[in-house]
């Protein structure tokens, strides 16, 4: 089983975004800083969670809006049920966060897990893809009429001594839009019960 194709995103990025529809949508309040992380979110959770009531998403360089969204969202403002992703290298700032907000003190990662915040190990873009394979990921590029670009990109001296995936996962950053477009092509093409292991307790967690 296919999770559906991305309804696609353009415009600027948000630091934040309220999402809510009727029946089998999904119902959301998230702070996206990430649009491939915001793509991936929303597809898998439309496709297989459809009574989610909050994602949160905070990656370097957006460290306000994270702390507003706790605040206004948690057991101070709102009262609703919170999770969310973080990058690998922002997890000592979510939980700083989350203990602001009044969500417990000294978390520890099983604390932080508990209330329903998951790491990606290193980013969004490195855990699909671990999970959809290099040779699929290749595969995909070729899709796209981008395997040249990324063959001759493996050429660079930057990029010599690299495995596939770490350059795979370089490459979907070195050009703008090119990490929301792949990230939605990876979801679209990866198998349900192959979705990163953060995304999958995310969305389980919120639908309780």
């Amino acid at each position: 089983m296919r999770a559906p194709r991305s309804r696609g995103a353009s415009g600027k990025l948000p630091v934040s975004r309220a999402s809510s529809a009727a029946g089998s949508a999904l119902r959301s309040r998230a702070s996206c800083a990430s649009r491939s992380m915001r793509s991936a979110s929303f597809i898998v959770a439309e496709h297989i969670n459809p009574g989610a009531n909050s994602l949160l998403r905070s990656a370097p360089g957006v460290h306000a809006p994270f702390d507003r969204f706790v605040e206004a969202l948690g057991p101070r403002g709102s009262g609703v049920r919170l999770a969310g992703l973080c990058d690998a290298a922002e997890v000592g700032y979510v939980r700083r966060g989350l203990e602001r907000a009044g969500l417990g003190a000294s978390l520890t990662p099983a604390d932080t897990e508990a209330l329903g915040f998951f790491v990606c190990d290193a980013d969004l873009e490195d855990e699909l893809i671990r999970a959809a394979g290099t040779a699929a990921v290749v595969r995909l590029l070729d899709a796209q009429a981008e395997l040249a670009s990324f063959r001759s990109f493996q050429k660079q001296p930057a990029q010599q001594g690299r495995d596939d995936h770490a350059q795979l996962r370089r490459f979907m950053g070195t050009r703008s839009g090119r990490k929301i477009r792949y990230g939605a092509l990876l979801i679209d093409a990866l198998d349900l019960d192959r979705v990163p292991r953060p995304l999958d307790k995310v969305l389980a967690h919120v639908r309780g």
